[in-house]
């Protein structure tokens, strides 16, 4: 496996950096990877921007942040603006269509999906909006299986909310996949 280096961006409380520990642990715990996650927050709790740096690799890794990812996940406007440009030519950049509209030209795929319309629509609790953003990303790049993504989330989350996860992701993994 090539090193994969992502960036998770949005706003305090839409879950980015839980998604990027949950991926981050996934890598490590149930694929044998090595992986680093770190995290950074805007001045407000609720609401201000949020940014998570992941890499994925089967090598070591010497450095935790990562400046040029070859996926960017935007899930504000605000996110799309200010990182879009960061973007490591031929990367994915994924949005959602709720919150991001995509005008800026870069090198890179581009892929807008409703994520969040989907999960009110399916589910109809916006709590589980980040884990469907983490399906849509395994449909798309294949860079872990879901069942681990799924075992972490089982650690991570209320045991009467399980089931609501495993759907989110499975919506995410759907959407991603048929892109």
């Amino acid at each position: 496996m090539e090193r994969i280096r992502l960036v998770f961006t949005g706003s305090g409380g839409q879950g980015v950096i839980t998604a990027a520990i949950i991926l981050a642990e996934a890598a490590v715990i149930f694929e044998g990877m090595n992986a680093t996650q770190t995290q950074t927050y805007g001045a407000a709790a609720r609401g201000g921007s949020t940014r998570s740096d992941i890499i994925i690799s089967d090598s070591e890794i010497y450095f935790p942040e990562v400046e040029q990812p070859n996926i960017l996940v935007c899930l504000t406007q605000e996110a799309y603006t200010e990182y879009s440009s960061i973007i490591r030519p031929g990367g994915i950049l994924l949005t959602d269509t709720r919150f991001v509209t995509t005008a800026k030209k870069v090198d890179a795929k581009q892929i807008q999906l409703p994520m969040y319309e989907t999960v009110m629509e399916k589910i109809g609790k916006p709590i589980v909006f980040n884990i469907c953003v983490l399906g849509a990303l395994l449909g798309i790049s294949g860079i872990l299986k879901p069942e681990s993504v799924m075992e972490v989330i089982k650690t991570r989350v209320p045991v009467d909310f399980v089931a609501m996860n495993n759907r989110a992701l499975d919506i995410g993994l759907v959407l991603g996949a048929n892109r």
